[in-house]
């Protein structure tokens, strides 16, 4: 009953949403430009994937710059994040997190933004292919590789637009944008482990790939003491759930509002529930981030919690087909040749 209250206004978002894609002009960057999104709002996990493109690109010698609209942050830009300077409030926790390994631009007019990257100015120091983060639905680009990344245990949730569903505009429509899709994770139902990507493959017709996340570095630290969890994500959930698939024993969870700028009285209320317990703070890197440069019981809170760093893992046979669809799209895409602009 709720969804059919709803329809009319799902079908006037998703409409529009459409509507403004098709009516927009797009720019062919001279670069290559790699865009990484979701068909749905919510977290799926696009930071560690966008790392993971980054590292692909690297790995054969050329040099990605992420092109981020900044989401949560003050500055519209364009300017290259620096790390030593800006926080999270200025430039969005997902940029400042990925400055720690690769240059970002923010800016929250795309087309101006990768206009900075050619350049080459700022500290990329030249470029050879953009990362665009979170631009599924946004035309200001032209694109020369589009994955869109789903959480495997919600999928697209009741295939209904918003605010009637998760979804970002109508299906169908958005399949139509996305060169591939990736799948991050398995749901937790038992005997429907893979419906996610089961229904992926029969309805979309380019590659779906499946991912894990997995932790970067040591995790035996996580059961030398209880845990106090805390996240302010798109999906906390999943940031506890791999928690305690580690083995740490979570005896207590905090969740806030995704991109949630940490108030000084919800550090420390923190920090003592963790005294209390006798616990370890763990958070997200994003949310660790956060806290960066801000002082008082802030910075009080980072220095009492450490972060869990996670990537993501792939089989054998869909890693050498994400690098073969990102190598292709390097090689081939934009106008590094010198031909004009369209």
């Amino acid at each position: 009953m709720h969804q059919t209250l709803l329809a009319p206004a799902a079908w006037l978002y998703g409409r529009m949403a459409q509507r403004r894609f098709e009516k927009n002009v797009s720019y062919r960057s001279r670069l290559p430009v790699i865009c990484v999104g979701n068909f749905t709002a919510g977290g799926t996990g696009k930071t560690p994937l966008t790392q993971s493109i980054a590292s692909l690109i690297a790995a054969n010698g050329e040099r990605p710059v992420v092109l981020s609209r900044g989401y949560g942050g003050a500055m519209r830009g364009p300017v290259f994040v620096d790390g030593q300077l800006h926080r999270a409030a200025e430039v969005g926790d997902e940029p400042l997190l990925l400055s720690r390994t690769v240059p970002v631009v923010i800016s929250r007019d795309r087309r101006a933004g990768v206009q900075l990257i050619e350049a080459g100015s700022g500290e990329a120091g030249g470029a050879d292919a953009v990362i665009m983060d979170d631009g599924l639905q946004n035309a200001a680009l032209k694109k020369d590789l589009v994955i869109a990344l789903v959480d495997g245990a919600r999928g697209i949730g009741n295939g209904a637009v918003i605010p009637a569903g998760p979804l970002r505009a109508p299906m169908e429509f958005q399949f139509g944008l996305a060169d591939a899709i990736v799948v991050n994770g398995r749901s937790a139902i038992e005997g429907r482990e893979t419906a996610v990507l089961d229904e992926l493959r029969r309805r979309f017709p380019g590659p779906v790939l499946e991912a894990r996340v997995a932790p970067a570095g040591d995790v035996d630290w996580l059961g030398e003491r209880p845990i106090l969890a805390y996240s302010g994500i798109g999906n906390p959930a999943r940031f506890f759930t791999t928690l305690s698939g580690l083995g740490a024993n979570v005896v207590e969870t905090r969740t806030f509002g995704d991109h949630h700028q940490f108030k000084e009285r919800e550090a420390s209320d923190l920090i003592a529930a963790a005294e209390a317990l006798g616990a370890q703070l763990v958070t997200t890197e994003k949310d660790w981030v956060r806290l960066s440069r801000e002082g008082g019981a802030l910075e009080a809170l980072q220095q009492a919690s450490r972060p869990l760093p996670i990537r993501l893992t792939f089989e054998e046979q869909d890693s050498a087909r994400l690098a073969s669809l990102v190598d292709a799209a390097v090689k081939t895409g934009g106008y590094r040749r010198g031909v004009p602009q369209p």
